[in-house]
This record gives structure tokens, C-alpha cells and sequence, in this order.
């Protein structure tokens, strides 16, 4: 792994005060440039679960034409960061408070929940979310192509057009004061271009069989922990979505891992260097409640090991196991990778600015937080 020199900096300057995060902003800012160039015609909305950092959302806002939220909470963060951003609310379970919010799109996800928002009898406009029975192979996380909790099928599709007393998905379809505008899929998770753009297709076909101008194709862009070098072809898949959009229709896109993963680093100090049966464990500061993403996906987390630490009390060019501060055998980072280490070492993680922090269980053993600081 190659450190940048702006976060190497900071990381030898927090030394003394690790374990912490480091937000590359100005990494961030590039990778959104080149993605947005990507997607000429394509709306992008970034799905906020990823990292809902203020500093973070602050400088996507200029690359996104939304932020897909998934709670009320998320709905109150967003809107205190960036008020006049536009939202879509997903997710499989939403209380009677989320269907009553004012966002500018809203997933609905069943017949039942289209049902609980007619009744409320406020405007709505929302977009179906369907679970169309496709491959799905290689994807990391499938969340359709068969049964899941989320999405419908067809034919739960077809109930809620009655249920809105229309026959199509034309625009601005729907009784009562809730507005179907077309439909949203969010398939599967993990997937390179090609893959993305057999289920757009897939996607698209069911839509334009509603009459649909207005198709959310969801995220699920590839990311690559064991080869961090390997970025998602955006290219590639902005011109072939280009090609699939047909005159008149809105085709819209939510990445979330895939545009801040790589602007992250989780830095954390050498605690031990110890020889356990004959296996060498380093015990670092922080752990897997700070950075629960290894775990999480059960990969070797990215690192590269900045030389700060007192040699001689550590080994070289052996397999070691980097584990955290908690009292359980799951808190590793990366199993028997061939690195050389000392202790006071400090150990930067990269691809930490996604599905890291806040996916993570903070108050596990009550270790102190980490700080989180951001260099541009």
C-alpha cells in the first residue's frame, strides 16, 4: 500500500494520539470528478450509509444530484449538513414518522407499506422497489433475485398499481395524493461493470413493461479489498448506461462504498509483538469496534506499516496476525500476512472511508473513541 504523503504526515504528527481516522479530501474530491465525468446524462445520488461524514458530504455535493437516506435519522443528519439537498428514502422497514417525511423521492417497498402511506393522505411521490427474479452470481451481498425482504416481485408490483387505481407507471401515475413515478432496484452488491449493466438491462426491460420513465438502478459497484489498485470501470459503465437510455427517461444511480472507500485510512500504533505457539501477533491500538469491515466482509484488511516504532522489537518479512485491543478472537484486522513490524509502529488501513466507522460497535469494552481528522 502506498501512503499518501499528506496522510503520512498526519499520521506521524498523531502519533501519541492513535488509534484515529484520516479523511483524504482532496482524494475524494477527484475520484467524485472522475466518476461524475463517467455518468454524463445518469443521475447519481450517493447512498449516505456508506459515510455520512459532514466533511464528506460537503465535498460530494457538488458530484451529486441527491443522497439516498434510509432513516429518519439519516433524513435530520443530511438535512442539517445540506439543506436544500434532494433525498429518496429507502429501506425495508419505515415507521409511520419516515413515510410522513417530505423528501423528494420515497422506495416503497410492499403493497402493505403503499397501503399505510395512501391512508396518511399527504403527497408522495414515490418510486416502486422491485425484486425481479435474476442472476445475481458474484455478487458479495445479494439483496434480489429471489426471496429477500426486500423489494417485491412482480406480482406484488402489479397489487400496487391497483392499489393506486392505475394500469401503467406513466408519470405522475396514482390516486389519492401518492404519485407513482417509476421504480427503483437494488439487486445485488459487489458487481463489476459488465455484471451492473446485464442487471440494468434487466431492470429496464421490467420498467418500460410499466410504462416507466423514471428507473433507479440502485449501487452495488464493485470494490476490491484483496486488490485496492482495481477500481470500479466507471467508464465503461457510464457509457453503457448512455447507451441503454432511451429518450425521455431519467435513469439514476446510488453508489456509496465505491466513491468513499478509498479517501479513508484507519491508523492505529503497535502495542505488542508477541510469539504465541508459534504465530506472531502484533496487538495494535483501536480494533475491529473502530474498523469493523474486515469482520464484516471476513477479508485481510489493506495496510502498509509507517516505521516509527523502536527496532529490534518486533520481526521481519514474517506472516503476522493484526488483532486489536478486544477481549475476542474475532478482533483481526488481517490473518498471517508476511509484513515486517516493531512495536510503537504505526499501521495505516487503508479503504477505511466506507462501511467502516459507523457500521461499527463503538462502545464494545469502552476503549476510547478514535478522533477523526481530514486533510485536503
Amino acid at each position: 500500500m502506498i501512503v499518501p504523503e499528506s496522510v503520512r504526515e498526519r499520521a506521524l504528527r498523531l502519533a501519541d494520539a492513535l488509534p484515529a481516522y484520516v479523511y483524504d479530501l482532496a482524494a475524494l474530491d477527484s475520484h467524485a470528478a472522475t466518476v461524475r465525468r463517467a455518468l454524463p446524462g445518469i443521475e447519481l445520488y450517493y447512498a449516505v450509509k456508506a459515510n455520512p461524514d459532514p466533511a464528506l458530504l460537503h465535498v460530494l455535493a457538488p458530484y451529486a444530484d441527491g443522497f439516498e437516506v434510509s432513516s429518519i435519522g439519516e433524513v435530520t443528519h443530511v438535512r442539517s449538513v445540506l439543506p436544500d439537498a434532494r433525498l429518496a428514502l429507502g429501506g425495508p422497514g419505515k415507521t409511520d414518522a419516515e413515510l410522513a417525511l417530505d423528501v423528494h423521492r420515497l422506495h416503497v417497498e410492499s403493497p402493505g407499506e403503499l397501503r399505510r402511506l395512501i391512508d396518511r393522505e399527504v403527497p408522495a411521490d414515490a418510486l416502486l422497489r422491485v425484486n425481479l427474479d435474476v442472476p445475481v452470481g458474484g455478487a458479495a451481498l445479494t439483496m434480489g433475485g429471489g426471496a429477500t425482504p426486500f423489494g417485491m416481485d412482480p406480482a406484488g408490483v402489479l397489487e400496487c398499481l391497483r392499489l393506486a387505481g392505475v394500469e401503467s407507471l406513466r408519470p405522475a401515475g396514482g390516486r389519492n395524493r401518492v404519485r407513482l413515478r417509476g421504480i427503483h432496484a437494488h439487486l445485488a452488491s459487489g458487481l463489476d461493470a459488465p455484471a451492473l449493466l446485464g442487471l440494468a438491462e434487466a431492470v429496464l426491460a421490467f420498467g418500460r413493461g410499466l410504462e416507466a420513465t423514471e428507473i433507479n438502478l440502485g449501487g452495488g459497484m464493485a470494490v476490491s479489498y484483496a486488490a485496492p489498485g482495481e477500481l470500479f470501470d466507471w467508464q465503461r459503465y457510464g457509457l453503457g448506461l448512455t447507451a441503454l437510455r432511451a429518450p425521455g427517461e431519467t435513469l439514476r444511480i446510488e453508489p456509496g462504498r465505491a466513491l468513499t472507500a478509498y479517501c479513508g485510512w484507519y491508523l492505529a500504533r503497535v502495542l505488542d509483538v508477541k510469539r504465541v505457539h508459534g504465530e506472531v501477533f502484533a496487538v495494535l491500538t483501536g480494533g475491529t469496534h473502530h474498523l469493523r469491515t474486515p469482520v464484516a466482509k471476513g477479508h485481510d484488511h489493506p495496510f502498509a506499516v509507517l516505521p516509527t516504532g523502536r527496532p529490534g522489537t518486533g520481526v521481519t518479512d514474517e506472516p503476522v496476525t493484526l488483532a486489536g485491543q478486544l477481549c475476542t478472537p474475532k478482533d483481526v484486522f488481517a490473518r498471517r500476512v508476511v509484513t515486517s513490524l516493531n512495536t510503537g509502529d504505526i499501521i495505516a488501513f487503508a479503504m477505511a472511508g466506507a462501511y467502516a466507522w459507523t457500521i461499527s460497535h463503538h462502545d464494545f469494552l469502552m476503549h476510547p473513541k478514535p478522533g477523526f481528522h481530514y486533510v485536503t
